[in-house]
């Protein structure tokens, strides 16, 4: 292997790459890494020299805080090639500050901007050849943070692992979607961590998720934890409805994700003049939509898929189906929003940011 030093950061190359044992026209979701990866590691209160090195398993001892306590944060970003083999990352800086206030709320240092964005890039830059061209391919990255001191004393740990792990991705496609809106189970709380990217998050959402999956429904619809009378977010994504001509979407809070792709689109829909309304919404609202015909769509919206239709929901044991529209505004948006992040549409917004 082969030690250089470039912007402060040891780059240490793969002495083969992997590359061509990979088929990109059959990729499955977030299953196939590149040759190297991210780390920089948090120790004595200060972080510690960053280093690129080849992608391959890590040991860590039985007693390392993040097992037993859940100190872990992560993020997901895409990054995208053009026609012109130049690569884009697509509102990087949400996603930063996004992780440092999941950092702060999980009692985790802060990685310092120049650790987080100098890293993402040059990690890009050295696995280029893994970010394919054509709308539909993508990199999918994930940043994440880990508590690595050990001891099972239930405080903070003094020591993290900051990591970047690179992913190519095609085309997301998740079938047909049916819901189950919740009646007991909670996605957060208020006053809890509803609102950072935390691991154990999502780790609380597969039970619940694992019943309705065995009663024929893909997600959940999650509401709110009080009442259980306020539509929140579908799965691991935030949630959109149209009713009538309207685009509803829950207003960000402790117990709801600020999601970059939510914040596009709704940006995305002003700019094409659709009436958008950030406020709760009510089951029972829904229902009455769906009742009275005026319920014309609910997608979900995240990193992952972009945009993910739903064809119905169910509430107390009653199914209701969506219309099946010719020109859903979802798809419209999905357009809009994946020909800015191809380079195939002018990006008046700001958005994209080359490596």
């Amino acid at each position: 292997m082969s030690t250089t030093q470039t912007s402060k950061i040891e780059i240490i190359k793969a002495p083969t790459s992997k590359i061509n044992e990979v088929d990109f026209e059959n990729l499955s979701f977030g299953s196939v890494f590149t040759d190297h990866l991210f780390e920089c590691d948090f120790k004595n209160g200060e972080w510690q020299k960053p280093v690129i090195k080849p992608y391959a398993p890590f040991l860590l001892d039985p007693s390392t805080r993040v097992f037993h306590y859940g100190q872990a944060i992560f993020e997901g970003m895409k990054a995208y090639k053009d026609d012109n083999n130049d690569i884009w990352l697509f509102r990087p800086d949400e996603n930063y500050k996004r992780f440092n206030t999941s950092a702060v709320r999980m009692a985790m240092p802060e990685v310092p901007e120049e650790v987080f964005m100098n890293g993402l890039n040059q990690l890009l830059q050295l696995d280029e050849a893994w970010v394919k061209k054509g709308k539909g391919n993508s990199m999918y990255i994930r940043p994440f943070m880990i508590a690595t001191g050990t001891g099972v004393i239930a405080n903070p740990s003094d020591d993290y692992k900051f990591m970047i792990i690179l992913s190519p991705v095609s085309a997301y496609y998740s079938g047909d979607v049916k819901v189950l809106i919740a009646e007991h189970f909670s996605r957060a709380a208020n006053g809890g961590i509803g609102a950072a990217k935390a691991a154990g998050n999502y780790a609380a959402q597969f039970y619940p998720t694992n019943l309705a999956n065995k009663e024929g429904f893909q997600q959940v619809i999650w509401t709110d934890d009080a009442t259980h009378t306020k539509l929140e977010e579908a799965g691991t994504m935030n949630v959109f409805f149209r009713i009538n001509d309207t685009l509803l979407t829950a207003p960000v809070s402790e117990r709801i994700l600020d999601g970059v792709t939510r914040k596009t689109l709704i940006d995305l829909a002003k700019s094409e003049g659709i009436n958008v309304d950030v406020r709760p919404v009510l089951v029972s609202e829904l229902v009455e939509a769906s009742k009275n015909g005026t319920l014309k769509e609910i997608f979900g919206a995240g990193t992952a898929a972009v945009v993910s239709p739903i064809s119905g929901f169910s509430y107390q044991d009653v199914y209701y189906e969506l219309p099946k529209l010719e020109n859903p505004i979802a798809l419209q948006l999905k357009d809009k929003l994946t020909n800015i992040q191809n380079k195939l549409a002018e990006d008046t917004f700001g958005w994209t940011v080359k490596v």
